[in-house]
């Protein structure tokens, strides 16, 4: 391919003037005759766009591999997700199951717990029941005076049982009220 007088001309004055040369392909069809100053012009213009080619597939190259190691990372972010998630998920399970685990525990040492004490307040009514009773029969068998000891019989049997069911009466009120709370709202 030949280029006229004014078109060298004008590629020569823009090398010259604005530092810039032909690049491509085209510079290999581009037919320098004996013209040396165009020649070299050419030929400065090839060595120029070998090494313009030549950055741009570094360049390239760089930029592949930094998407490579880009989705190297990506992958790895996912996988470390993937793991957290399980990991917080197992954390979540492990917590409710606690928190079960302490709602038994509670309820099993509340439910001892009434169990100790409606013993004892029987105990005590039984035990003072009997005590009473066997005072008032060694009264009547040796003869005393039983009046004061049998109203005394009377009116303490009726505070032990009424004082017995309040107990009871209590811990069962309790242990309803505990039974039915809602549990607490879970974030």
């Amino acid at each position: 391919m030949k280029l006229g007088d004014q078109a060298r001309s004008e590629l020569l004055n823009a090398a010259e003037t604005l530092n810039v040369y032909l690049e491509g392909n085209i510079l290999k069809i581009i037919d320098t005759e004996d013209d040396n100053e165009f020649k070299n012009y050419i030929d400065k213009a090839i060595e120029r766009d070998k090494e313009t080619r030549r950055k741009r597939l570094e360049i390239t190259k760089s930029i592949q591999s930094q998407n490579v190691e880009l989705l190297q990372a990506e992958q790895k972010n996912i996988e470390l997700m993937s793991e957290l998630r399980e990991a917080l998920q197992k954390a979540e399970d492990a917590k409710n199951n606690a928190e079960r685990d302490l709602d038994v525990i509670q309820k099993k040492s509340q439910f001892e717990l009434i169990g100790i004490i409606v013993k004892t307040s029987l105990s005590i009514v039984v035990g003072v029941g009997i005590i009473t009773t066997i005072l008032y029969i060694v009264a009547l068998i040796t003869k005393q005076d039983t009046a004061l000891l049998g109203n005394t019989w009377s009116s303490m049997f009726g505070i032990l049982l009424t004082n017995c069911f309040s107990i009871i009466g209590t811990i069962m009120g309790v242990k309803y009220a505990t039974e039915n709370q809602p549990s607490s709202p879970k974030s």
